[in-house]
C-alpha cells in the first residue's frame, strides 16, 4: 500500500485540492500555473499563506509554517544538495583535468584566401579562366529549357491597374485590361 501511494505521488494526472478555493480540485500537472491565477483571484487568502522553502507548490498557514518545515517530505533533497556541496562532490568533479587533446589541424585559410581568384561574384556568370588576368566569363543558365529567367529585377512595380490580377504588374495589355 505504502508503495502505491508513492507511485500516487508521481502521478500527473492526480487531482490535487487548492490551497485558495476549497472546491477546487487541479490535475498535478497544472497545479503550479493554477496556483498562481489563484494567488491573484484571491489577495486575502494568498496574505495569510506561506511558501514552503523547499517546494514552492505546498503553501500552508503562516502559523502552521514551522511545523511544516519539519515534517516536509521535500526537505531531505534539498538537504542532500546542501551535503553534496560541504563535502566539496561539485569541487572535484569541476577540477578534473580533460585529457582530451584537440586534433592537429591541417587547413591553412590564409594561404587558400591567396590561392583562390580575386574574381567577383556575379549571378549566373561562371570564371573559366585560372588566374585573374586571363579571366573570360560565360553565361551558365541552371534552368530547364522551358524556363527563361528574367531579363531585369524589378526593382520598381507598377501598381497601376486592378489588384486581382497580372494588369496591376503591366504584364497584361491594354486591350485585356477593360475585362478585370
Amino acid at each position: 500500500m505504502e508503495l502505491e501511494d508513492d507511485f500516487d505521488v508521481l502521478d500527473p494526472e492526480r487531482l490535487i485540492q487548492c490551497p485558495y478555493n476549497k472546491h477546487h480540485r487541479i490535475r498535478a500537472c497544472r497545479f503550479p500555473y493554477h496556483l498562481v491565477k489563484c494567488r491573484k483571484s484571491y489577495p486575502e487568502v494568498a496574505k495569510e499563506l506561506a511558501t514552503c522553502p523547499f517546494n514552492a507548490r505546498h503553501l500552508v498557514p503562516q502559523a502552521d509554517l514551522s511545523d511544516h518545515i519539519m515534517k516536509c517530505n521535500d526537505k531531505g533533497f534539498i538537504e542532500q544538495d546542501i551535503v553534496n556541496q560541504s563535502s566539496g562532490f561539485q569541487r572535484e568533479q569541476m577540477n578534473a583535468v580533460s585529457t582530451w587533446q584537440a586534433p592537429p589541424c591541417d587547413e591553412d585559410w590564409e594561404t587558400e584566401s591567396l590561392e583562390q581568384s580575386d574574381s567577383p561574384f556575379v549571378w549566373g556568370m561562371t570564371n573559366s579562366g585560372i588566374n585573374s588576368s586571363s579571366t573570360t566569363f560565360e553565361q551558365k543558365n541552371c534552368l530547364p529549357s522551358r524556363v527563361r529567367a528574367p531579363e531585369s529585377l524589378p526593382y520598381a512595380v507598377s501598381w497601376k491597374g486592378c489588384k486581382y490580377c497580372a494588369c496591376a504588374f503591366g504584364t497584361v495589355t491594354s486591350v485585356d485590361r477593360g475585362s478585370c
